[in-house]
């Protein structure tokens, strides 16, 4: 569990901090979305949490543990997933991982089945000979996965680890993510894939020019914004639309219909679907939904990219 309180950064002399007095939790067994445009603050956050920087005030405690007067012992179970890998590229992959294991105290026998483990879930255990420096982008990232996660962290903060990732590999990031969900990790998910959010997070917090300015919940995401009812109906007639009209704009094509601009909330464009089988209309679809997480961000942090 991770947990920050009134966590502040200003860098130098500048007056506007890069972070304000955010306070938030990650809880076991819960994946944290974290959206925010270029430069406001993701990384900070995450660098802050991490202890590689250490705030102007307020605090971090990782399992109850100070990031910063207490940071072996906090360290001990937090792992980061940077979005640039950095390490020696003229090593090879086992070698490094050896050195690293030595940090967490891991003997050989255990480094050595995690280590296989790792690389063979990654697809990078035929290269495992090979220097780093003759891995592809792909591969580097991956090796910088496999590093983060080779003590078996409980807290994994993931810095845009999707960026640069084939279909496939945000797949296979979103299932390792989920299982770390499903054995009580906490996940902090820092990405610009904002659909990739919506799928996976239990909650999404954005964060604008230093300050965070919402924290969504997940039975929330569905209804972000203005909300539209998809209808397809197996005897439609002109009667039905003025039902629909009740409800908002009317689009019609074939036996499909959408119903925008919506007259009520979310909560009560359901019934609806009572109204239309009342007037013996039989419906064979019937889909609520929000604008989407990505609309709804652009609405609250302006700008047409994240």
């Amino acid at each position: 569990m991770i947990t920050a309180e009134n966590l502040t950064k200003v860098y130098g002399r500048n007056l506007e901090p890069a972070l304000k007095s955010a306070s938030f939790e990650i809880n076991d067994g819960e994946i944290v979305g974290f959206a925010g445009l270029n430069g406001a603050g993701k990384t900070t956050t995450l660098r802050l949490i991490s202890g590689i920087i250490v705030p102007s005030s307020g605090s971090v405690k990782v399992d109850g543990k100070d990031i910063v007067k207490e940071k072996i012992a906090a360290s001990r179970n937090l792992a980061i997933v940077p979005e640039l890998p950095n390490f020696d590229i003229t090593q090879k992959a086992i070698p490094l991982l050896h050195y690293y294991a030595g940090f967490y105290g891991m003997d050989k026998e255990d480094t050595d089945r995690r280590i296989e483990t790792l690389l063979k879930t990654f697809d990078i255990w035929d290269a495992r000979n090979k220097k780093l420096r003759t891995y592809s982008q792909g591969m580097k990232k991956r090796f910088s996965i496999v590093s983060a996660l080779l003590s078996d962290p409980k807290n994994i903060l993931y810095d845009e680890t999707l960026n640069g990732l084939d279909p496939e590999g945000v797949r296979s990031m979103r299932m390792l993510m989920l299982d770390q969900k499903k054995q009580g990790k906490a996940v902090f998910l820092s990405s610009h894939i904002l659909s990739e959010l919506q799928n996976i997070a239990d909650r999404v917090m954005i964060i604008k020019k230093g300050s965070i300015i919402k924290i969504l919940e997940r039975s929330e995401l569905p209804s972000l914004g203005a909300s539209s009812v998809r209808i397809v109906v197996s005897n439609p007639d002109s009667k039905m639309i003025e039902i629909l009209q009740q409800y908002g704009s009317v689009e019609q094509s074939g036996n499909e219909f959408l119903v925008s601009d919506l007259k009520v909330s979310y909560e009560k464009a359901g019934l609806l679907n009572g109204d239309l089988a009342k007037a013996g209309y039989i419906v064979t679809k019937f889909d609520i939904s929000g604008e989407g997480l990505e609309h709804y961000f652009l609405s609250l942090v302006g700008g047409s990219g994240v």
